[in-house]
């Protein structure tokens, strides 16, 4: 490998941080470690997007190759998709860049350490710290990290203490998860969070249908763009939808499966499936399943038949 002086100095602050790639975890966790007094001296970028990305939100950094970057990080941040992540640690294994001890951490919620395991036997400190949000690519992910969880997966107590510390600099909250829970703890948020979105954006759709045509003089009309009348009208009752949920649980349910009225529900999916059969049949099976949790037997009976 090319030597390459590398501009920042760790002696700045505690760990000379690189960051491969510019995408937007990355460079949020990256401007993270920044403001908490680490120095982000490389980070990768190969699309022009990435390349204005890391520009932007980590100026002081250079954009170097992956190898360089491993070769003098002392905190090494792998952000790519999941599905480049083994290939990244295989290519980083085989090169021979990563120095031992080095801190190694991904930022991928389906896996955990294991997949680090070629670093790992070189000698590095493997950690998987998985950020519980969603990203924008904005700078407003920064500060969004300082309200977020980071699921923590270590292979000892130094690790950990280690995971933990870097999460609490970043100001958000450190949790815990076994390595053998990782695909679970991925599951439950991916089925929050990306089925949240398909569920309002259904909700939306329908709420659309019924409302246009119909508006006030001087309203504005209903379209398919976002944030439009329907999602104006959904947001007060799915915002406290939601925060009544977090706050109480699932005694937060309301509307006619709770009530057990059957016809009611008979009655929406008669006209949903006018509208879009396939929405329907989201509907069928979210009600199906709230109505087994609230324990109404005669809307479980008439959703299985149907």
């Amino acid at each position: 490998m090319a030597s390459h002086e590398v501009t920042a100095s760790p002696t700045r602050a505690r760990l000379a941080v690189g960051v491969i790639s510019a995408g937007r975890v990355g460079t949020a966790v990256g401007a993270a470690l920044e403001r908490a007094g680490h120095v982000v001296f490389g980070v990768n970028a190969v699309s022009d997007a990435s390349i204005n990305r890391a520009q932007t939100r980590l100026p002081e950094a250079e954009i170097l190759s992956p190898d360089v970057i491993a070769a003098h990080a002392e905190l090494l941040i792998l952000a790519v998709p999941d599905t480049e992540l083994a290939g990244l640690i295989e290519g980083l294994a085989a090169t021979g860049v990563v120095r031992p001890g080095t801190v190694v951490a991904h930022t991928s919620g389906a896996n955990g350490i294991s997949i680090l395991s070629p670093l790992t036997r070189q000698g590095a400190r493997p950690l998987a710290l998985h950020p519980a949000m969603t990203f924008s690519g904005k700078d407003e992910d920064t500060a969004r990290l300082a309200n977020c969880c980071f699921g923590v997966t270590a292979a000892d107590e130094i690790g950990d203490a280690i995971g933990q510390a870097l999460v609490i600099e970043m100001g958000a909250e450190p949790v815990r998860v076994a390595e053998h829970n990782r695909t679970l703890y991925h599951a439950a948020l991916a089925h929050g969070s990306n089925h949240l979105v398909t569920l309002v954006s259904d909700a939306v759709d329908a709420l659309r249908e019924a409302l246009a045509g119909n508006e006030l003089l001087g309203q504005q009309l209903v379209d398919t763009d976002p944030n439009g009348v329907a999602e104006r009208v959904l947001a007060p009752l799915l915002t406290a939808a939601l925060d009544n949920t977090l706050r109480r649980g699932f005694s937060a349910l309301t509307g006619p499966v709770a009530r057990g009225d059957v016809a009611a529900v008979r009655a929406h999916l008669d006209v949903l499936n006018e509208v879009d059969p396939d929405l329907a049949s989201g509907y069928r099976a979210m009600s199906l399943r709230s109505a087994q949790r609230a324990g109404k037997d005669n809307v479980v009976d008439v959703l299985e038949k149907l």
